[in-house]
């Protein structure tokens, strides 16, 4: 395979993992940009899922210290996760959405071709196709959900905040900080979008996701008060937090602001309101005690408050992430969080993200038979895949009577 039938089959295969990720002729610029076509053969043959190096060797039939140094440099551009334990590292693929967008736009040091880029990605992201692959048809699992800002939620006797929803409780149980670049504030800079004040150093990361970016250079390791310091400056500017989403092992906090987070874009321009998974909160106004004066409008990052003029604010539940920036500028306290009527799906942990993503997203096959160089799992993978595509199996699998079962028995 040479030339552009080699990042198509490259493209195809990106496509295949938990987010969509359209074919076009900017993706086709994005993966040249970035594999070269040696790191697109890897790609291709690998498995879907996580893999030992032994595995990837038999899969590919490349000898091993070759087939080292390849996912070594793919693992150092952010195309490829090395994730290390007791038992070993084990390699997956990144997909598009986190991962490969994000490690390239927070990569640093010399001769990087970053303002080309940055480019690249905004032209693919604008368009929006792939909001529309990943969103356009009732999907509600999403890489991220909007973190509370602690002290936004209203007093009440029935409120509870969980810990998983308080961004200092999740860096408190972690021991590893880092952080980065902000990806979309970077591309923004570079596309001369930028329009904020924000520093472009705000990404953080926890753990083994710390681990990551402290050992492939994408950030820079902090304490743990360097990291309390740099939320506090994040809740001052009325950034949003967006939380990884899960209830435990939250690994990232990514700290928004409306002109650059491109998540947040396909709220507002593309009208897709899981692009961030709400919080387990909805803005509610005290109309007597409320000043009128519009600034929660004014700040909303996802304009989901509507106000004019000596007028009480209208709130657009349909958007409202629940991030309560609106309750931070709020100078009379009329403007707060509220337990949301209907409860929030968060999936407990990256596993159950995982499965839950690629099933509403029509790839959870290639997660179950995930050898791309096995005809049984070829197979395997159409024959399945077109059962879990089936919309009320698909509506079933992800409904509350039979989620937990689903998940129990792919986890054995």
């Amino acid at each position: 395979m040479v030339g552009k039938d080699l990042y198509r089959k490259l493209g195809k295969k990106i496509d295949g993992l938990i987010m969509r990720a359209p074919w076009n002729d900017t993706f086709y610029q994005i993966l040249k940009e970035l594999y070269t076509e040696e790191e697109a053969e890897v790609i291709i043959k690998m498995p879907y899922g996580l893999s030992t190096l032994k595995d990837i060797a038999k899969t590919i039939k490349i000898e091993n210290t070759n087939l080292q140094k390849i996912l070594d440099g793919l693992a150092a551009k952010g195309l490829v996760f090395d994730i290390r334990g007791i038992s070993g590292t084990r390699y997956i693929i990144s997909p598009l959405m986190v991962g490969i967008f994000e490690y390239t736009m927070m990569r640093t040091g010399e001769n990087l071709n970053t303002k080309r880029w940055a480019r690249l990605f905004h032209d693919y992201m604008q368009d929006g196709e792939f909001w529309a692959a990943n969103l356009s048809h009732g999907e509600k699992i999403s890489p991220l959900r909007a973190l509370p800002h602690e002290g936004t939620v209203t007093e009440d006797e029935y409120v509870e905040v969980l810990d998983y929803e308080k961004a200092t409780a999740i860096v408190e149980e972690n021991k590893r900080f880092a952080i980065g670049i902000c990806s979309c504030r970077h591309e923004k800079y570079h596309v001369g979008e930028k329009r904020c004040e924000v520093p472009l150093e705000t990404c953080s990361s926890f753990g083994a996701a710390a681990d990551y970016m402290i050992r492939g250079n994408f950030g820079r390791e902090v304490s743990k008060s360097e990291m309390l310091e740099s939320l506090e400056r994040s809740r001052e500017m009325r950034l949003v937090f967006s939380a990884d989403n899960v209830k435990q092992g939250t690994s990232f906090i990514c700290n928004c602001c409306s002109c650059c987070c491109n998540v947040m874009h396909g709220i507002k321009e593309f009208g897709y309101p899981n692009t961030i998974v709400t919080s387990n909160y909805i803005a509610k106004n005290d109309s007597d005690s409320c000043a009128e004066c519009g600034d929660c409008a004014e700040v909303c990052p996802v304009n989901a408050i509507e106000a004019a003029t000596d007028e009480a604010p209208v709130i657009d539940e349909s958007i409202c992430i629940g991030c309560g920036v609106c309750a931070l500028e709020c100078s009379t306290a009329s403007m707060k969080l509220v337990k949301r009527e209907q409860r929030v799906l968060h999936p407990e942990n990256t596993f159950e993200r995982v499965i839950l993503q690629a099933l509403e997203r029509g790839n959870l096959q290639n997660l179950m038979f995930d050898n791309p160089q096995s005809l049984t799992h070829s197979f395997m993978r159409g024959f399945v895949g077109g059962f879990l595509r089936l919309p009320p199996v698909k509506k079933a699998l992800i409904s509350d009577k039979y989620r937990s079962r689903f998940l129990e028995f792919l986890s054995r």
